[in-house]
């Protein structure tokens, strides 16, 4: 096209992808408000898009719309466009990470693997602490869920409870820095308010990411044990 860079262009197809991934299903009109671009121009992008896989188009009907007119039609990310973000921000955090310990050594990465974590915990503790404790894991999974991690929990056979992450948008990143996985788990228990330990990790090649949950009453008798 003329009058614009190939660069750019690709820019602001990265924009368009990434607001239906954080956004989507949505309109094209609704992306050409967010982003200010033409109904040509989101179109050009939208079909450029669709053509490689990244994204699909859906079909809604309006609510209270009963078979009259067109119904709306809405573009969602599929899961080829997802994993093609997750791998950029995968390749990203790694280098990142190279970066900092180069730099500042390897206790820096764990500082920022636990400032990354942090944020969870501030958001999660006081949701926890009013919630009865096995309750507990079924709303760390469903949080992690609507992080991307498409978390579940289950009772372990062994006892207690066992949390799975089905998906790790940083495994490449984590299979060179386990301080990632490392303070994940830290926070986990903070949470939980009782020991837990990492059972497997995709990061180690694993086909899921298992945590096992200690039940409460062996942190209750350890407390009295140790009195």
């Amino acid at each position: 096209m003329q009058g614009i860079e190939p660069g750019a262009e690709r820019s602001t197809r990265a924009r368009v992808a990434r607001l239906i991934l954080e956004h989507g299903p949505i309109t094209a009109a609704a992306l050409g408000e967010r982003l200010g671009l033409t109904p040509a121009a989101v179109r050009r992008h939208l079909d450029a898009l669709e053509a490689e896989g990244l994204i699909e188009p859906r079909s809604m009907r309006p609510r209270g719309q009963r078979g009259r007119g067109r119904p709306a039609k809405l573009f969602a990310i599929t899961d080829a466009g997802r994993s093609a973000f997750e791998h950029a921000y995968d390749d990203l955090a790694g280098s990142a990470l190279r970066f900092l310990a180069e730099r500042m050594g390897e206790q820096a990465v764990a500082d920022f693997a636990r400032s990354q974590v942090k944020g969870l915990v501030e958001r999660l503790a006081p949701v926890m602490a009013a919630v009865p404790a096995d309750r507990r894991v079924q709303v760390l999974a469903e949080a992690l869920s609507a992080e991307g991690y498409a978390a579940s929990a289950s009772k372990a056979k062994s006892g207690g409870d066992q949390l799975c992450q089905h998906h790790c948008p940083v495994a490449h990143a984590a299979a060179e820095f386990p301080q990632l996985c490392e303070a994940e788990t830290e926070a986990f228990a903070q949470l939980l308010g009782t020991p837990v330990q990492r059972l497997a990790t995709i990061a180690h090649g694993d086909g899921v990411c298992t945590t096992h949950v200690s039940p409460h009453v062996l942190r209750d008798k350890s407390k009295e044990t140790g009195r």
